[in-house]
């Protein structure tokens, strides 16, 4: 397939701000903080969109790339439970069981590049170019095709800040803010005449940005407020670069065929709530004293958490210590959604809603899932922890995701409400598959 062939077929192309609120976008557009944006806007349709539950990138984003929910293609966190075990480990990019947009464009004859998609690491094989994202370790495995690694490394690409540090030094965090967006402009630039008919960057800063200092975006007497807005700029710098470059090889119509779009939303951070110790309080899960795993869990224990608010049943069979037996899993699992619910905090109620598995879940790999998954109101900020001294706390992160504030820009007026697994099949209807 030619890059002329491609051309005639209808390109697509796709730019990612994770974490990026329809809300803040409307904004900072409307005050001139983005003004590519507002031109992107003012050409396409913005619409809010509600994301995965739990609302974090690793089920979002590998929802957009499949057009499918955790039961089908069975990513449900960051983190998972090792076989037979209360260990948790980081499942990754092979544990994906559905086809993505640039595998299905690859067997219909297309070409793809797609860059710092986040939870793509290890790389799978594909026609075309993939360099991984977050949460990848490092480039050597999260490269395809492997000899795409030493231009990378000459051009200086980084596949994300320094979070640990940037975490507690915040002038560090802007300089590696910086500098990631440049590197991550640099592999556009070496890229983009490659042969494609779908190209996706996603830049991910956005929601470092958000975790560490969202007040600094929002209050504009933080002392660090015009710092963030400077990084916004540079974003909307490097997303008018890109649709201006597909804008100008592509001509009228090219709006149809552009996608910008979040992975969820973003809001203040009221108070963390750690289910864990909720869960102890109410009788449900017995740790030791000392216990910084669910690895020492009793073997009377009813219920435990993983992150985000994901609530498993200890049952026998499941678990190696399961205490519920299969028939009363079901009657347990309503009960600790009834009591989550009427959960307050200072007189303010902290779940927006509690789900059982199957409401949220369908296909063949649903019963992997949690039997719960709790959604807060904005503000609240679910926890897995398992040695936090009380129910409610602080650390020093200060913006949190929400589920039903990111944005997808496109062309089309697209049917409410917007869920992100919907454009999987609108972007492999643009390409004609």
């Amino acid at each position: 397939m030619t890059a002329a062939a491609n051309k005639s077929a209808g390109r697509v192309c796709v730019v990612g701000l994770d974490g990026v609120p329809h809300s803040l976008l409307t904004r900072l557009a409307a005050e001139g903080t983005m003004p590519a944006v507002a031109e992107l806007i003012e050409a396409g349709t913005l619409h809010q969109m509600r994301v995965s539950i739990p609302e974090i990138s690793a089920v979002s984003w590998t929802s957009f790339a499949t057009g499918s929910n955790p039961g089908v293609h069975g990513i449900f966190g960051f983190v998972e439970l090792k076989p037979d075990s209360y260990e948790q480990r980081f499942p990754n990019f092979h544990e994906c069981r559905a086809r993505t947009i640039w595998e299905r464009n690859g067997a219909a004859g297309g070409r793809s590049v797609v860059i710092n998609q986040p939870f793509t690491y290890p790389v799978r094989p594909m026609e075309g170019k993939l360099i991984s994202g977050f949460v990848a370790l490092d480039l050597e495995r999260g490269t395809y095709p492997p000899e795409l690694l030493p231009p990378l490394k000459e051009i200086g690409y980084r596949i994300d800040i320094d979070t640990a540090r940037c975490r507690q030094d915040h002038k560090l965090l802007w300089s590696d803010l910086n500098e990631t967006l440049e590197a991550r402009s640099r592999a556009v630039d070496m890229l983009w005449d490659e042969e494609w008919n779908y190209f996706q960057v996603v830049i991910t800063g956005t929601d470092r940005l958000h975790h560490y200092l969202w007040d600094a975006v929002v209050d504009s007497t933080h002392p660090d407020h015009e710092a963030a807005f400077g990084y916004y700029r540079a974003v909307d710098g490097f997303v008018g670069k890109v649709w201006n470059r597909f804008h100008d090889e592509e001509g009228e119509g090219a709006i149809e065929r552009f996608f910008l779009l979040s992975d969820h939303g973003f809001t203040s951070i009221k108070q963390e709530v750690y289910l864990n110790r909720w869960l102890q309080q109410e009788g449900y899960l017995i740790l030791p004293d000392d216990a910084k795993s669910l690895e020492g869990i009793d073997e009377q224990s009813t219920a435990f958490c993983i992150d985000p608010g994901r609530i498993l049943i200890n049952r026998k069979g499941r678990f190696p210590r399961g205490a519920v037996s299969k028939a009363d899993a079901p009657a347990l699992a309503e009960e600790i959604k009834g009591k989550l619910e009427k959960l307050e905090f200072e007189g303010e109620p902290v779940m927006r809603k509690v789900f059982l598995r199957d409401e949220i879940y369908h296909g063949p790999l649903a019963a992997k899932g949690p039997d719960l998954v709790a959604l807060s109101h904005h503000g609240y900020d679910l926890k897995g922890l398992t040695y936090a001294d009380s129910v409610f706390g602080r650390s020093d992160l200060t913006g949190m995701h929400t589920w039903d504030d990111a944005f997808v820009l496109t062309g089309s007026q697209l049917d409410k409400p917007v869920f992100i697994w919907d454009l999987a099949g609108i972007i492999l209807k643009t390409l004609g598959i």
